[in-house]
């Protein structure tokens, strides 16, 4: 298929490499002579403005950093997609962001995905990164050829904005995972127990989980929020500000989330 891809950064580049790889032809946007370079090196086609991107493509996906970012740019590729085309949503943010663009979509008979990312760049590459999409059932079996390319599983969780709802939970439930290993090792420490030594036993016991499992790997709980503390602390700030934007609340996670971020 014809992709046109925008954000070939941190996440967005092993999942260039992937969908060339499996015989995508790929346009990437590089907005600099470097960052074109990178793109080539992937083996897509690199192009220098968002239109040249997505002019021709029969499936547009945007991994930028931010919700802000999807808002600012995403309307205008909208405008410059083909008719038909399909619109995937990477970035994870506010459900009412994708919302507002489906609708702007269906006017011009563009379908929009929201489909944020369980997990890292390792798992791009290995192709076995998690996909919540959300969106019209059509459109994500358009998608899916796409997705499966650097995705398994590929979840259909609901219309326009589920995948968006599921990953906030996902990210307040790990969030609150890591402030609740750190809240043990404390325990752990006032209980005069070696916080390595603790972490190692813990992954064996049925206190196991992937957020224990880093942090062990890491070696500390300060250590490993310090690593992601960047990433942790703009999903949560999304977490608090959709669940506001939607007159909810954290309930008894909100203390967790505070510990995941000290």
């Amino acid at each position: 298929m014809r992709v046109g891809f925008i954000g070939a950064g941190r996440m967005g580049a092993p999942m260039v490499r992937r969908l060339v790889d499996a015989g995508h032809q790929v346009r990437a946007l590089g907005r600099d002579d470097e960052k074109r370079s990178a793109v080539a090196e992937l083996g897509a086609e690199p192009v220098s403005s968002p239109r040249e991107a997505v002019s021709e493509a029969e499936v547009v996906i945007v991994c930028v950093f931010t919700d802000d970012q999807v808002r600012d740019l995403c309307p205008d590729l909208i405008d410059e997609m083909p008719e038909g085309a399909v619109l995937v949503l990477h970035t994870t943010g506010s459900p009412r962001t994708v919302e507002v663009l489906a609708e702007r979509g269906a006017a011009r008979g563009i379908a929009v995905i929201d489909a944020p990312v369980s997990g890292g760049p390792h798992d791009i590459a290995a192709g076995t990164v998690t996909v919540f999409a959300g969106g019209d059932e059509g459109a994500v079996a358009r998608a899916r050829e796409v997705l499966t390319a650097y995705a398994d599983p590929v979840l259909h969780v609901g219309p326009v904005g589920a995948g968006q709802r599921v990953k906030l939970v996902n990210n307040a439930l790990f969030a609150a995972q890591i402030g609740a290993v750190a809240e043990g090792v404390r325990l752990g420490d006032r209980l005069g127990v070696d916080e390595a030594t603790l972490l190692t036993a813990l992954t064996h016991g049925s206190a196991a989980s992937r957020a224990l499992a880093g942090i062990a790997a890491t070696g500390s709980a300060d250590a490993f929020i310090a690593r992601v503390g960047e990433f942790i602390g703009k999903d949560v700030a999304v977490v608090r500000r959709t669940v506001s934007e939607l007159d909810s609340d954290l309930g008894r996670l909100e203390n967790l989330l505070d510990a995941a971020l000290k």
